[in-house]
Formats: C-alpha cells, structure tokens, sequence
C-alpha cells in the first residue's frame, strides 16, 4: 500500500537495505494466477541479506546474539514478509484440482530457508507460525520431498519447541505413509521432532514436582495425555519400532556411500542450524589433516591421500552418533509409557540389545580420540558434546529397559545365564524363573554381555566423571524389583560392591547425585544378602573407613535413605535365622552392629520423619516416609511399636519442641493413604522392595492412624491435647 518513491526515499536513512521493495515485487509476482517463476530471483536477493545475520547469531556467543540486533530480518517480517511466503508456500493448498500450481523444489527450499532464518532473528516469529495449526500441519506433507526434505525438518523442529499446545500425531495427513516413504536417513531425523511429541511437557523437573500438586493433576486429567496418544499413534504404524532398532543397531560400515554423505553435508551447510555440526566436523578434519601430514611430512603427497580417507570416516561416526541419539531418545521415551510391555516385546525380538551390545566398544564407548568431537563452543565434558549424550542416552535406555521386568536378562549371554543358573543351584535355591524362561536366541552374543561391559568401563570411570550416576542407575535397575541373591552374585564377583565402597569412602565421593545414585545400588546389592554383609566388612575394615561411610550417609538422609532401608530389613532377617554363618557376620560386621543398637535405628527415624512435610513431599524424597514406616512395621512385628512412639515422644521433649515430629508424622501418614491407596497407585514396588506385604503396610498406617487416644499404638496417644496439631487439611494446589 505505500508507494514505491516513498519506501525507496525512506529505504536509505532507515537502513532497510531495499528489502521492503524486494517485497512489494514479490507480492506483485505471486498473485494467484502468477507462475512464480519471478519470485525465485526475487528471494535470491533477499536470501543472503538474512543469511548473514542468522549465521552471526549462530556463531556468535549466544548471550551476546541476544543483545545485538538483527534489522534485515526485523524488517523482513515488519514488511509483512513472514506471511507471505506462508502464503506462498500454502498456495498450491488452496487452488481447486484443476488450477492447482506447481511450485519448484527451489523456491520451496528458499522459502523455508528464509523463514527459518527469521526465527532464528527475530523474537515472536517461531511463536507465530507455531499458532497456525494449519500451516504446521502442512509442513508435515512437504517432508515427503527428498530434496525439501532437511529444511522442513529443521522448520518444523524449532516451531514445535514453542508450541504451546502439543501437536497430535493422529492430525498429520496420511503420516503412516509418510513414514514408510522415509529412507532411514530421514527417519533419524524425523525422530527429532517425535521426540517432542510424545515426552511430557514438563519431565525435566519430575524429581522437583510435589505429590500434592501432582495428585491434585492427575484429578483434572481423567484421560491419556497428548503425548501418550501420541505414543500409542506411533506404535500404530507397520514396521516403525523395527525400523527404530535397525537404525539403533546398525554399524558405521553400512550407512549409505560417502557420495550421499557428503552431498548431505553441502545442505547441511546451507542449512544453518547444522553449522554447529559441521563446525566440530571440519575441526576434527583439520587436526586428523595435521596429524597425518606430520606422520608422513616426508612425502606430502601420501598425507594428502591419508586426510581424503580418514575425512569421511571421521564424519560418518559424528554422524551416526547425531542418528542414533535420536532414536535412542525415542526408543527411551516409549519404554516408558502406558504401551511398555508391548515396547519391550518388540524391541525383544527385533533384537535391540544384542545389536547395542555388538556397537559398545567401536562406537558407544569408544576411546575419545585426541579430536574428541565437540560441538562449537564446548568443551567435550560439556553434557551437549555428541559423544558424551550418546553415552548418557544409552544409559538411560538400559534403565528403562531393565527396571522392573523380566527381559532384563536379554543384557546377559548364554555363558552367563548359565552362570546365573550355576549360583542358584550352588546355594541351593530355585532359578528365578525368568531366567529359565529367556529367549536364549535373543541374547547377547560375544565374549560378554552388555551388563558385564557396563561394569567394566564403570570400574575405569574417572571420579569426577558425569556418566558415574548413569551408570549405577543403570545397573540399580537389573537388580530392582523382587531380590535375587544370583543377580547380586553375579554382580558381586565382579567386583561392584568393592567399586561402589571405594567410591563413596576412599574417593569421598562429593556429588550428591552420584552418592544417591551409589546408595541406592548398594542397597539392592546387599539386601538380605550374607555374603555382601561380610564383603563389606572386609573392605571397611578400620573404624576410621567406618566413620567416613557413616559421615557420607548422614550428610543426607534423602540420598542415603534406601540403603539405611536396606540395613534394616537385612538386620531383621539374618536376626530371625539360626544360621551359624549368619551369626558369625552378625556379630562381627560393624554396619549390622551398628543399626542393631535402638539409639541408632531411632536417631535414623527421628531425622527421616523431621526432614520431610507433605507440602515438601517429592517423586525423590518420598522414599523417606517409607523408610521411616518399615522401621516402624518391623518394630510392630516385635510388638514393640509403643516403645518406639513413647521413644519419639521423649526425643521431642529433649528437643524442647513437644509434638513438632509426631504431628507431622500423623499429616504424612495421612498423605501416604491418600496417595498409596488410590486405585491408580502400583503398590508391587513396595512390597517388592521390602519382602512385606502390602496388607501389613496398610494395616500398620491404620493403627497408627487410629484416632483412640487409649491405643498404645496410636500417634495422638503420644502428643499431649495442648499440642495436638492434626486436623488440618493439607492444600493440593
């Protein structure tokens, strides 16, 4: 609407360097009934002007992009340039069938590129195109063209992170279809947007959320969230969880020719939001170049041949690791949703673990060359580095894939389960008959199995090493559920319970994630289990080991809670034995000797009670109440529940604060019916976990709930009528 002699007199002192002309042109040349064939040369023009500064804020610090400004692409969408090409691209759309015009690969490629630039630029573009549900979704049918294919990708990736509603699968034209029309490339990179598609908005911080306001969600949502329809959508579609696995598993030898690999990276080039990739690949060229040029300086020619052979390689191990950490997020994610035993079927057969297995050293956790790839700007510690996400992703599919079910066992070879069945029978007790049940064509094959390698390269970890917590996460995982003393020896002759104490007493180990994490093994590692009681033992052999261990438990009772579980319910047992080996590690292991002395077993209740409030309750922190009520069902057991409340009682007249503890007991206990006895709760893992069933748990809480002031084992008989404190609702918002 403003003329041509106004904008070009305004064009100079504004500094919009024609790009407000450039559009007018194109809007002249893209009317309904144009060819288009004037709009390429037009976008031509306009293309390197924002390619520029896209590429500045890309290379740029990203804090100091935010400060500077980006005036091309400010005025591009000022000048209405943004709706345009949305215009332009959707144009075809909306013509009937007989007028509908054929726009060229080219201009698709160059409307994407430059509107991918904007959002890059400017604020509040991604945010707009990703309110046009209708134009998101078209993108999705632009994928089908090979040559469009990474620009529409990159697209649809950066609008779907701001989108504020999660897009649904179901929506997608023909998706099965276009699924099955990607080559294994493309699917790779499909698997980037899927992934944020079927996570839950908010999974980062699930550890920080409370209960309350988690039980108060899940009132309002009576149905499956988006993102598990979405899951459930994906599992639909013929063939995709195989393809997944082929893509996971497959070697660097059998991606595609280094022709088409190399064509890939000319549009990665081009394509800005890989110039980071491309970036850490050309630096780990440029050292592979020097490194072969001074091997071989005699004769340059022969460091020129070694640089063209080595280059390629270089680049398809960055790239297949770029691949593969894609699906291995997705893989991860469905393992972990309403579908999983269907997943785990699945990914069973189509033999995902013995394919990880073969790739562990060559590619997984291969050694880091002196060129560690990394991407621009990082260091290789840094957690975005390829390499080191890979490795963490990988984890994480072995702790969903073993926690809690019985295909755990595919992580083993033959020899192994063989082994397993061999410490059974030595020890006289019955196979767990999920070993005998295994698949034995769908375990791993090779000298070792991947749990075996998981231990080894664990063992080798540095101290201050980020992948420590995965790794005991993982392993934590094979042995959660109902206790088996032949996984525990299996993994105690390798040496694991030696590692873990040496870690936590000999390194002082200070992270706190990583102590939980290596607590939380220990503890599965030990419960009930004689053999690790007398191996600790003999590690922690001086009282000056000892009081380091107990230090590191006592530092915090959150992180260290499930082990002091673990001591309790093993101390119960191995007292009600007749055993004279038992006896002999009972009264000569100074841990069982400790936790046996009632000052200490109430000191430990006293505090795990104190550090925690319903409205502080947490997925982590929970685990505090339960401790704190095995104690209590075990002391019951021996009918000794009164002692113990009379116990607590005294300890908070000591403390000069009478019925701080107990009223905040009875509001937890309260909070734990309310949240264990919901008919959606799985209550297998506590009773699992503790060998009691979960009637004696609900029973126990009862009593102790029980609002007779003349029961001896009930709370309010211990808190005095002028300190009584618990009829008060506890808020869910």
């Amino acid at each position: 609407m403003i003329t041509e002699a106004l904008l070009k007199e305004r064009d100079k002192q504004a500094k919009w360097n024609g790009i407000p002309l450039l559009l007018q042109k194109l809007y002249e040349h893209s009317h309904p009934n144009s060819d288009f064939s004037q709009c390429q040369s037009i976008l031509k023009e306009i293309s390197p002007l924002l390619s520029m500064e896209a590429m500045a804020f890309v290379t740029e610090d990203r804090k100091a992009a935010q400060e500077s400004t980006f005036p091309n692409t400010y005025t591009f969408d000022l000048f209405g340039g943004v709706d345009l090409l949305v215009e332009i691209l959707m144009r075809p759309t909306l013509m009937t069938q007989k007028k509908k015009q054929k726009i060229s690969d080219d201009l698709i490629k160059d409307c994407l590129s430059i509107l991918y630039n904007t959002c890059i630029c400017t604020e509040g573009v991604t945010r707009r195109l990703a309110e046009r549900n209708d134009f998101v979704l078209f993108l999705f049918t632009l994928m089908t063209n090979k040559k469009t294919f990474l620009q529409t990708a990159t697209l649809i990736e950066d609008i779907l992170g701001v989108k504020k509603e999660m897009i649904q699968l179901d929506d997608i034209p023909n998706l099965a279809s276009l699924v099955s029309s990607f080559d294994q490339q493309q699917l790779a990179n499909f698997c980037r947007i899927l992934a944020v598609t079927i996570s839950e908005l908010d999974t980062g911080s699930d550890d920080k959320h409370t209960l309350l306001a988690k039980n108060a969600q899940q009132k309002k949502n009576l149905g499956p969230s988006r993102a598990e329809v979405n899951q459930a959508t994906l599992l639909n579609i013929p063939g995709f969880i195989e393809r997944l696995c082929k893509l996971a598993t497959r070697k660097v030898s059998e991606t595609t020719g280094t022709s088409s690999f190399l064509q890939e990276l000319e549009e990665w080039y081009t394509w800005l939001d890989n110039a980071l990739v491309l970036d850490a690949l050309m630096r780990v060229a440029n050292e592979e170049a020097e490194q072969s040029s001074t091997e071989s300086s005699d004769e340059s020619g022969l460091a020129n041949t070694s640089t063209r052979t080595q280059l390629p390689q270089s680049m398809k191990i960055m790239h297949e690791i770029m691949y593969k950490l894609e699906v291995l997020y997705v893989l991860c994610v469905l393992l972990m949703g309403r579908q999983r035993n269907q997943v785990h079927k699945m990914i069973a057969e189509f033999r995902l673990i013995p394919g990880l297995n073969n790739l562990f050293d060559k590619l997984i956790w291969r050694k880091h060359s002196a060129s560690a790839l990394v991407l621009h700007g990082h260091n290789q510690n840094c957690d975005c580095s390829p390499d080191i996400t890979l490795k963490i992703q990988f984890l994480r599919l072995l702790q969903s894939f073993s926690d809690h079910h019985e295909n755990k066992y595919l992580l083993l070879n033959s020899q192994e389960l063989n082994e397993l069945s061999a410490i059974s029978h030595k020890a006289n007790i019955p196979e767990v008959d999920a070993v005998v049940n295994t698949d034995r064509s769908l375990v791993c094959d090779g000298k070792r199995g991947l749990l075996t390698r998981l231990l080894q390269v664990m063992k080798k970890e540095p101290a201050e090493s980020s992948f420590r917590f995965w790794q005991a996460r993982a392993v934590e995982s094979f042995l959660r559920g109902t206790t088996s003393y032949a996984d525990q020896m299996f993994l105690l002759k390798r040496g694991l319970l030696e590692h873990i104490l040496y870690c936590i007493v000999d390194s002082e180990c200070k992270s706190r994630d990583v102590l939980q994490s290596y607590f939380d093994l220990l503890g599965e590692l030990m419960k009930f289990n004689i053999d690790a009681f007398k191996r600790f033992n003999k590690y922690i052999n001086t009282d000056e080991k000892f009081q380091i261990f107990l230090n590191q438990i006592n530092s915090s009772l959150v992180d260290s809670n499930m082990l002091v579980r673990c001591i309790t319910l093993s101390l119960d047992r191995f007292e009600n034995q007749s055993d004279a080996k038992v006896a002999e590690v009972l009264s000569e292991c100074r841990l069982l000797s400790y936790m046996s002395q009632m000052s200490m077993r109430m000191s430990f209740l006293f505090r795990l009670i104190n550090i925690i409030h319903v409205q502080t309750l947490t997925q982590e922190n929970v685990s505090c109440l339960n401790t704190s009520l095995v104690i209590l069902m075990l002391a019951r057991r021996k009918e000794k529940l009164p002692f113990y409340l009379r116990t607590l009682q005294q300890m908070e007249y000591t403390e000069k604060y009478p019925g701080f503890i107990l009223n905040n007991f009875h509001s937890l206990l309260r909070f734990w019916q309310q949240h264990y006895l919901n008919k959606d709760k799985d209550s297998t893992c506590l009773e699992n976990s503790s060998c009691i069933s979960f009637t004696y748990w609900k029973e126990t809480v009862s009593i102790l709930l029980s609002p007779d002031r003349t029961s001896p084992c009930a709370i309010v008989s211990y808190i005095d009528e002028a300190y009584m404190d618990i009829d008060r609702d506890f808020s869910e918002e």
